[in-house]
């Protein structure tokens, strides 16, 4: 069961529902129920209509709102009704509610936001992408091992490279901070391919790129929008006169399949590790399409135990906290 909180996307609960049903995955759906629709097949119907906003402080909101859609759904992960959570909501609210309800892995510091970015080469996975400005080394050195773990599990990449976001590609540039963490991934037993610039990104020179939440959040959004200027800008030369059009016919096969493999609906989402449960979070522009991809992107993290997977990993790196294993239950 995958539970989903239905507020807060753009395009209105709605969606979101159509999503749900779309998925075929058991959902157990948070939202107003008068705009869901009934219980039905594989979609159970919670009424929830009150919703978190995104410029609301996230823990205060989180905390004094038990009634409110994303935290009655982090609720029903966190006591077993279900096994994810998704959300196309802000992103603040769900990640209060998930680290309050779920609660972190034993002995990691912080969970990370891991965006997977689809990208002509390939997928990579940047991470933190949001959760945390400011981070210490060992957060780094964490993130690097959670981002490894759901690449391999997840994503089916076979030891997966990771680099390290800085300004120059050797080993002393950077911030004392980014410096430490490579002295400690360089010594690890992960795949690191030492740092990795800006331009690196999108040819996909490595799986796992690793960062702190303000630049991994900046990069992201500007990745997003060169994206879709640049799928603009194509689409506009191509209607621009009649000879561009027909151009645009014969290579509208290649065209489609590009498109397809940079749909960031495809994707499902970034998904938040370092946690007890796997918890998506969708992009608020998402419709149906891209909706059921978040809810399949929590099954997959689900059915392939990525959470107790990235614990193993942490603690056989000795990047845990404490050095005892990462406890992934309940309690």
């Amino acid at each position: 069961m995958i539970a989903v909180d239905a507020n807060g996307a753009d395009a209105g609960p709605e969606a979101v529902a159509e999503g749900a049903r779309r998925s075929g995955e058991r959902v157990l759906l948070f939202g107003p129920a008068d705009r869901l629709g009934p219980s039905e097949g594989n979609v159970e119907v919670v009424d929830a209509p009150e919703r978190i906003g995104g410029d609301e402080e996230p823990v205060r909101a989180v905390r004094g709102r038990p009634e409110a859609s994303i935290v009655q759904a982090a609720a029903a992960v966190a006591d077993g009704r279900a096994d994810a959570l998704v959300s196309a909501g802000a992103t603040g609210p769900t990640l209060a509610a998930a680290t309050l309800a779920v609660k972190r892995i034993k002995g990691v510091h912080r969970p990370a936001i891991a965006a997977l970015l689809p990208l002509p080469a390939g997928r990579v996975l940047l991470l933190d992408a949001g959760a945390n400005v400011e981070v210490r080394p060992e957060h780094l050195v964490q993130f690097a091992y959670m981002g490894v773990a759901f690449m391999e599990h997840v994503e089916g990449v076979d030891r997966p490279r990771v680099g390290l976001l800085s300004v120059g590609a050797e080993a002393g540039k950077g911030t004392p901070d980014i410096r430490a963490a490579h002295e400690r991934l360089a010594a690890g037993e992960l795949a690191f391919a030492g740092n990795v610039e800006g331009f690196d990104l999108p040819s996909a020179a490595v799986d796992v790129v690793v960062t702190d939440g303000f630049t991994g959040n900046v990069a992201l959004k500007t990745m997003e929008a060169t994206s879709k200027v640049t799928r603009e800008a194509i689409r506009g030369a191509i209607r621009s006169s009649a000879v561009a059009t027909v151009g645009g016919l014969l290579i509208r096969g290649a065209v489609d399949g590009l498109r397809a493999r940079l749909d960031p609906e495809a994707v499902g989402g970034a998904i938040l590790l370092g946690l007890r449960r796997p918890v998506v979070i969708g992009h608020g522009s998402f419709g149906p399409v891209g909706l059921a991809s978040a809810i399949g992107l929590a099954r997959r993290a689900v059915d392939e135990r990525m959470v107790e997977r990235t614990a193993a990993a942490l603690a056989a790196g000795g990047a845990l906290r404490s050095a005892a294993a990462g406890s992934v239950s309940r309690e």
